[in-house]
């Protein structure tokens, strides 16, 4: 038995899907269904009695304290977040909430059930932290990629609320002896991604004939990494990792915001084509940059791949094709998450930009 949190979010139900098919040991879920948390991403295992789901707040002690004593989980995996740079610009104070007090109350308790386990038990159990390269900064064009020695330089409140996350998360190691393992991963991708994010957001747009926003001159660059991938490297982690160790996982694949976007109108150029927009590609509206926007993330994986063995084995291309092929099949899916909710923080982030 582990206990996920945020398990019906993008990267979380991915995980819970990919533990169930490849572990096959029980799993408790504990998600608040916020905007970017949905049970349609869990339908596969929604009657997969190993698949324990409890609506709750990682920040509710009693319930997680509750949870912890009636499951007896050998592990916490913790990916419950709020994560995206733009809403954390919008509205910063959510962030700190769910990313900073909710991962202390998490820490707090989870170092309240490891302390009153028995041996081997005790010795077995672990904290995982998942967080983001983010916390890193930003990198100049040829600067070498981030370590998991770099020094912390969060330039979003985004970035600042997961470093703080990880520094709590170090300490109650370091302090208690809780063991934690952390991993820092780079800009995930693939299927049940919430479509603000540039991927998913350039599908949709782009197959109802709307505008393809790119930041500033579309020069920023990422590390893509397939989310099945990262689900594989965090069941790794969980194995192998060293408690107190940090571990930094990426696809190996930095692409220019603008190289992603045009990949993406390729392939639907070659799978979706259409009459009244026979190039996607003529979509592309350059918008005013967001406020201090990282230039460059690149992640040197070198300590996972020499300490656990793991490497990602999707190549980005194959990946992105995978992931455009996933959103056109499940077009339902798409117009369930695509509320007037989402249309609203569609106006809100980019309708008051205008073009560059």
């Amino acid at each position: 038995m582990i206990l996920v949190t945020g398990g019906a979010g993008f990267i979380g139900a991915n995980f819970v899907l990919d533990w169930l098919a490849s572990e096959g040991t029980p799993v408790v879920n504990l998600d608040r269904l916020t905007y970017a948390g949905n049970l349609e991403n869990l339908a596969a295992a929604a009657k997969d009695a190993r698949h324990i789901f409890v609506k709750g707040d990682i920040g509710d002690r009693a319930l997680v304290g509750k949870l912890l004593r009636e499951h007896q989980p050998r592990a916490v995996v913790h990916f419950a977040a709020e994560s995206h740079v733009d809403r954390s610009i919008h509205g910063p104070a959510e962030f700190v909430q769910t990313n900073v007090v909710g991962t202390f109350n998490l820490l707090e308790e989870a170092r309240d059930y490891w302390s009153g386990l028995r041996e081997p038990e005790r010795g077995r159990f672990r904290f995982l932290h998942v967080s983001t390269d983010e916390v890193y900064g930003s990198l100049g064009a040829g600067d070498p990629a981030f370590t998991e020695s770099t020094p912390y330089a969060p330039n979003s409140p985004y970035a600042a609320s997961k470093a703080a996350a990880d520094h709590l998360a170090r300490a109650c190691h370091h302090t208690y002896g809780l063991p934690v393992v952390t991993t820092n991963c780079s800009n995930n991708y693939g299927p049940y991604q919430f479509p603000e994010k540039l991927i998913p957001l350039v599908i949709v747009n782009a197959l109802e004939g709307k505008s393809l926003p790119v930041y500033g001159d579309g020069g920023n660059v990422r590390d893509w990494l397939y989310v099945g991938d990262h689900c594989a490297a965090v069941r790794r982690v969980l194995q192998k990792g060293r408690p107190g160790e940090a571990y930094n996982i990426g696809g190996n694949a930095e692409k220019t915001n603008l190289d992603v976007v045009n990949a993406i109108c390729a392939i639907l150029e070659e799978l979706r084509p259409s009459s009244l927009i026979p190039h996607p590609s003529s979509l592309i509206t350059f918008v005013p940059d967001r406020p201090g926007h990282d230039r460059r993330y690149a992640m040197d994986t070198r300590k996972i791949e020499a300490e656990l063995g793991w490497k990602p084995r999707e190549k980005f291309e194959s990946g992105l094709r995978r992931t455009v092929e996933w959103y056109l099949a499940h077009l339902d899916w798409v117009g369930g998450v695509t509320s007037g909710a989402y249309r609203d923080w569609l106006d809100l982030n980019y309708g008051q930009r205008g073009r560059a």
